[in-house]
């Protein structure tokens, strides 16, 4: 029932933040605010379009302050009907919630709505990494199974967090923790090392379906002499040399048997690939193999690598930007970066989209932005939730000047920006984000919303002022499918603004004037390009009458030469 409510909370734009030069064009995204209205809006823009998710949620060990706190008004009778349950069960669902229980129960019911919403946001090829320890493995495990389907768990891989302790209970250490794989269906696994690569079938190698990757790496020809050669396309004789910035992946010596077995594939091949340079060809089988050796039994019964740090190294990464211990025990980049591997494959005409709603430290963000400036094959965008938790008087974080967390997650993604630009410095890496938070309606704006008569000669401007234009603008949006990032035209009628992208066209401010009516028909009649669908009003801009009014003009509409249907909606 908690993931099926829709949130009551609108989107509020940072304007300050988000018109800064380096964030106005940004495509990556921090939202402020709770993760479970977060997940509700997002899923109205980015259902199915979330490629990879990693979360590092409350792990409900009785000292990270874990505790429910999830918030609905009904009793237990409301309840106990809309859940088909006991009034008995209904009762103790509400106890759970209004006392912060940090049982098991209560973390279940606090994880259960969150993941069902981001199963939903991943695409068919989408992956979710969970990080955890003993105190709730088996539950979520369990959990995840219900959710996303025993058949689409990956694996779960053991994370060595530190080294082994020797003042420990019973001679015990624990010195692992667990991130746990889900795929949102099996098109993540068949897609190959949980890369969801494009395959192709031809005539010339029929029931061998294969895929092609970038020939060359990033390494220098002091590195790999042997790998820094000119190949020949035997065919034609054309030359590709290798850049001076990277080196070809296979050896001079090694080229005849990768040419003999049709591993290379040059330019002019086949037409459907644009290619400049020689590619090397995968084949599905091989894939397969491989794939099982990753992500099968192999990885529940090893380690991580251990050069994908511990907790030591996240310590490490933080401080490195921040002169100050202000957050504790953040996930090593490095960790998060292997993830995205594992999971994405490169391609840098088709951006995808890394999601965090337990952002923390924003080292999800530091990652994507190290994977981008580092390797021309990644597109990478973020986007990260983090609740606004205040920070306890007197601490280190707060006497530096934090008051909540999400202002030293935003702080980190600005300095490792900057730490990036300084050593890595490419004009177009995108090294900025657009900031919004979640806003509740004031007890005023609700009152005026319950008693609001729609039949009213006259607007009632309050409400416009209480959220504003680009609050209510930025809502809609999202909640129409445009993401949070669109490009908006603002149509200037006489002197009443409106705004349209796509089929929609939104009228949120008061006093539309008969002068802005008369252009707006006029462009609907003159301009080819223009044919928003959809008119979406917001009622409490406008009084019955103008909203009559507006609706009898943009009639004519329908029966001129564009033959259009419009749909008005109002909102409010």
């Amino acid at each position: 029932m908690l993931a099926s409510l829709d949130t009551t909370t609108v989107i509020v734009p940072d304007e300050t933040h988000n018109s800064l030069p380096e964030n106005q064009n940004s495509q990556n995204i921090y939202i402020s605010g709770d993760n479970l209205d977060a997940l509700k809006h997002l899923l109205k823009s980015y259902a199915g379009h979330i490629k990879c998710i990693y979360i590092d949620p409350p792990y409900n060990t009785g000292s990270d302050g874990f505790v429910y706190n999830d918030k609905f008004n009904f009793t237990a009778e409301e309840l106990s009907v809309k859940l088909s349950t006991t009034l008995e069960k209904a009762q103790h669902i509400l106890d759970l919630t209004r006392r912060g229980s940090a049982s098991h129960s209560a973390w279940l019911m606090f994880m259960l709505p969150r993941l069902l919403l981001a199963r939903d946001l991943l695409s068919k090829d989408g992956v979710i990494f969970i990080s955890i320890d003993d105190n709730e493995q088996s539950n979520l495990k369990l959990l995840c199974d219900d959710i996303f389907g025993e058949e689409n768990f990956v694996a779960l891989f053991p994370w060595r967090k530190r080294t082994a302790k020797s003042d420990v209970p019973f001679g015990v250490s624990q010195d692992y923790e667990w991130i746990m794989a889900y795929a949102h269906t099996d098109g993540f696994i068949a897609g190959i090392d949980g890369k969801g690569r494009k395959y192709y079938e031809t005539e010339d190698f029929p029931g061998r379906p294969w895929r092609v990757h970038d020939l060359t790496t990033q390494r220098t020809a002091s590195e790999r002499p042997n790998s820094d050669f000119t190949i020949i396309n035997p065919k034609n004789g054309k030359e590709y040399p290798v850049n001076t910035q990277a080196v070809w992946r296979i050896t001079k010596e090694g080229f005849p048997q990768y040419l003999a077995t049709n591993r290379i594939v040059f330019p002019g091949d086949y037409d459907f690939l644009k290619i400049t340079k020689p590619v090397l060809r995968y084949w599905k089988e091989d894939d397969m193999k491989k794939a099982g050796d990753r992500f099968g039994l192999y990885a529940v019964s090893t380690h991580l690598p251990t050069d994908i740090g511990m907790s030591q190294d996240g310590t490490k990464d933080f401080n490195e930007l921040f002169d100050a211990k202000v957050f504790n025990f953040p996930k090593p980049v490095s960790l998060i970066k292997y993830l995205i591997d594992g999971a994405v494959e490169k391609d840098k005409d088709s951006p995808v989209i890394i999601l965090d709603f337990f952002s923390g430290s924003a080292t999800t963000a530091q990652a994507v932005m190290e994977m981008n400036s580092a390797d021309d094959g990644y597109n990478l965008q973020y986007i990260l939730v983090q609740l606004p938790e205040k920070i306890e008087a007197n601490t280190e974080a707060y006497n530096k000047g934090y008051k909540t967390i999400d202002e030293i997650g935003m702080e980190r993604i600005r300095r490792a920006a900057r730490k990036i630009k300084n050593d890595v410095f490419r004009a177009n890496d995108d090294l900025g984000f657009k900031h919004y938070t979640l806003r509740e309606p004031s007890s005023f704006a609700i009152e005026k919303m319950e008693t609001f008569n729609p039949k009213a000669l006259f607007a009632d401007k309050t409400l416009f002022e209480e959220f504003g234009i680009s609050t209510i603008l930025t809502t809609w949006l999202v909640r129409d499918g445009y993401t949070l990032t669109p490009e908006v035209e603002t149509l200037v009628l006489g002197g009443y603004k409106a705004y349209y992208i796509d089929k929609h066209l939104y009228l949120i401010e008061p006093e539309l004037t008969n002068e802005a009516v008369a252009m707006l028909l006029d462009k609907y009649q003159t301009e080819a390009s223009f044919n928003p669908q959809n008119v979406v009003i917001y009622g409490y801009s406008f009084g019955w009458n103008e909203l009559q009014s507006l609706k009898d003009s943009l009639q004519t509409i329908q029966s001129g030469d564009k033959n259009l249907r419009i749909n008005f909606e109002t909102r409010y």
